[in-house]
Parts: structure tokens; sequence; C-alpha cells
């Protein structure tokens, strides 16, 4: 893989490259040194222990938050095969309109396609209500399963893990004939809640970062239930309520600021692809001319081999099959599509006005890959430092200590450790 192309992965807001970036690399290990930094201001018995908490739950996490969707994914869509339906048609072509439809692509794509792929859709049709319960119950399997490790499970083990090891220092003191630790004191008790919500939905086809958002929602929820105690309820609102809006908001709001002000849309691979860059040059480069919906897909229908469908189909745009026809379980959406082609035309006129295509386009690549660097360090920064120090000023205002709140009531357990 090349450099380019990393950038280009890591600079696609769709995919999930970028929070792997963000989440493993920079993220998780930032989180784990300020927790420990924050919380041995007071007691550094207490920034042991918070520290470890953060590194299991933090990556473990991570582990599921970005596997666990498409495992479950994987697993149903096997099970709906076994059910006799192909999960790659798209619910949305039941809203039928003059440029693509069920119906429309049924009968437009016979005798193009290999017979299997209509019966696909026609399955599909004549079974809309069956195929769109297993398509729900995909959706709360992929996103309700990881929820529960995530939300319920992971912090009641990590929580039980931390329990253990303060009753472990709670008998020692008792053993040596030490001060007791009160067991009555309920602001104390590190015991962790029972299981409660529940979950719901009817949303199908959404994608795996879609999926991620809702993901997280359920997940923010578990961990509210959970707490251990009124402060980290509040501590941990706070934290993850910032936590979804820097993943999924603000990387595309971010992004949009540098399109907007760089004047540059597309990716850099295009932007130095030769092939593009020659029919640029050439004046050869064959785009729609259309703003209709319908006949942009026909564009697209008579021309698949043209390099803009070429380009299209690498965005993730369109999707065609082994012999170059569109593949017509798929939906388009036409309206990106457009927004695509009009960043080609912008590029293409401003490389032509510019006297030199070449630098031009090698100018653009650059300014692309900073803006995306760029992207990913600021939103990085947000997420591994800004937060976590927000976070930290919050729970100090509410519970006037830097410690964490559900570890704060057993500091004087812990720190005695220390005095032995």
């Amino acid at each position: 893989m090349t450099f380019t192309s990393i950038i280009s992965a890591v600079g696609n807001n769709n995919s999930i490259y970028p929070l792997i970036v963000r989440d493993c690399g920079i993220e998780v290990p930032s989180k784990i040194l300020l927790t420990y930094n924050q919380n041995k201001k007071e007691s550094k018995a207490v920034a042991k222990l918070a520290a470890r908490e953060r590194f299991l739950d933090e990556y473990a996490t991570s582990a599921v938050w970005l596997g666990g969707i498409p495992l479950v994914d994987g697993v149903c869509n096997y099970l709906i095969k076994k059910k006799g339906f192909n999960p790659n048609v798209n619910l949305k072509l039941f809203k039928e309109d003059d440029s693509q439809g069920i119906d429309l692509n049924i009968n437009k794509f016979k005798g193009k396609v290999s017979q299997n792929i209509i019966d696909d859709l026609e399955k599909v049709k004549a079974n809309k209500g069956l195929y769109e319960k297993l398509l729900s119950a995909k959706f709360v399997a992929s996103t309700a399963i990881p929820v529960l490790f995530m939300g319920f499970i992971l912090p009641k083990l990590i929580f039980a893990s931390s329990a253990k090891k303060i009753a472990a220092q709670r008998a020692k003191e008792a053993a040596q004939s030490k001060d007791t630790f009160d067991k009555s004191n309920s602001s104390v008790d590190l015991k962790t809640p029972s299981f409660t919500g529940g979950f719901a939905s009817t949303v199908a086809n959404f994608s795996t970062v879609n999926k991620m958002a809702v993901t997280d929602g359920g997940y923010a929820v578990g961990r509210v239930a959970t707490a251990r105690n009124k402060n980290e309820r509040l501590d941990i609102s706070f934290k993850m309520l910032g936590m979804m809006f820097l993943n999924f908001v603000a990387p595309k709001y971010i992004e949009k600021f540098f399109n907007k002000l760089s004047g540059l849309q597309l990716d850099p691979l295009m932007l130095e692809d030769k092939e593009f860059l020659d029919a640029i040059k050439n004046k050869a480069l064959n785009l729609p001319k259309t703003d209709n919906p319908k006949e942009l897909l026909e564009y697209i229908d008579n021309n698949p081999k043209s390099l803009f469908a070429k380009y299209a189909e690498k965005a993730g745009k369109i999707k065609f099959l082994e012999n170059g026809v569109r593949d017509p379980r798929c939906y388009v959406d036409t309206k990106d599509l457009l927004d695509f082609r009009n960043n080609i035309k912008d590029f293409v006129k401003k490389a032509i006005d510019s006297g030199d295509v070449t630098k031009y386009a090698k100018n653009s690549k650059i300014g692309k890959s900073l803006t995306i660097l760029a992207n990913v360090g600021i939103s990085s920064a947000l997420l591994a430092y800004a937060l976590p120090k927000a976070q930290f000023a919050f729970r100090k205002i509410v519970t006037g200590s830097d410690l964490e709140p559900g570890l704060a009531p057993a500091e004087r357990i812990l720190d005695k450790n220390k005095e032995m």
C-alpha cells in the first residue's frame, strides 16, 4: 500500500479507517496516560487502578466496536442467505422512481445480468415483509450484541476485577489489625447494577459506520446505567456525549471546512492517476452532461468503461458486476453521484486554467493530503487530549476531586497499600 493509499483511506470519513487511527493509535494511549496523571494528583494507588481500568476498558471496547459489528453482520448475512434471500438487495429500491426501483431494475436488467440476480430481486419483491424483518433483525443483532457487551457486560467485569483487588487489600488490613474499612458505607459499594434496557429497530441497510454510531448511543446508555455511583454516572455521561460528537460529527464538519477552504474535493489517489491526468490534458475526459437522475444512470449504464464510471466505482458510488453491468440489486445515491461529477468537472476546469495540469494536480494532491492529516490530527487531539481534560475539569466541579468517581470511595483502602 502506497503512502497516498494510506492517506486516502484515513481521509474517508464514511469508512472505519479514520476511526481505527484515532481510536487505537492515538486516543486510547493518550487517555490511559491522562487518566493516570489526573488521579495521581491525589492518590497514586487510585491512579494505578484507574489506568488499569481504562486500559482494559478502552482496548476491549475498541476490539468489539471495530470488529464486532462486521463479524455479526457476516453471521447474519449467512443466515439470511440460508433463508433464500440475497442481503445485497437494497430496500431503498422499493422507493420506485423513473431512474431506479425494484420493478424498473428487474425489467431493465433482465437479459443483461445472470438470471440468479434477477431472481434475487424478484424473491425480495414477492416477500418484502419477511425480507424487511430479516434486515431489521440483522440491524438489531449487529448493534445490540456489541452494545450488550460494551455497555453492560464489560463494565461489570472490570468493576468486579477492581472490587476484588480492593477486597483483597481490605482483608489484608483486617488480618494485620489495621483500621478496617466501613462496609456499611454505601458510597464505596462497588457492586455493579443489574442489566436493564431494551432494543428495537426497523432500520435496514445501515453502513458499518452508521451502525457504529448507533452502537455508541447504546453503549453510552449502558455505561451510564452500570455506573457505580451518581458522580460516576455524570462523569461518564459527559465523556460519552463528547466522544460521540467528536467521532461521528466533528470530523465531517472539519472535512467540509477544509474542502471549502482549499477548494479540493477529490481523493488523492485520483489526483495522481496518470490516466485521469492524461485525459484532462488531451481534453478527452468524458463526463455526464446531465443533472437528471435518470439520464445520469443511463450514462453510467451506457458507458460502464468510462473513466467517470471507473472512478465512481472506486469511490463507492456505484457497484458493477464482473461483466461490467451495474448491479441492479444496489441503490445508487444519484445526488451523491452528481456531486462527484461536479467535483471532477470543477477540478478539470481549474487544472486546465492553471496552464500546467501535472503541476496543478501534484500541488492539489499535496494540499488534499495535508488537509486529511490535519483533520485526523485535529479530531484526534480533541478526542485524546481536549475531551479528557474537559471531562477532568467537569469532574472537579461536580465532585471537588481529581479522582475517578467510581474509585474515589476506595481511596483510603488503596492508599494503605503504600503505607505497608
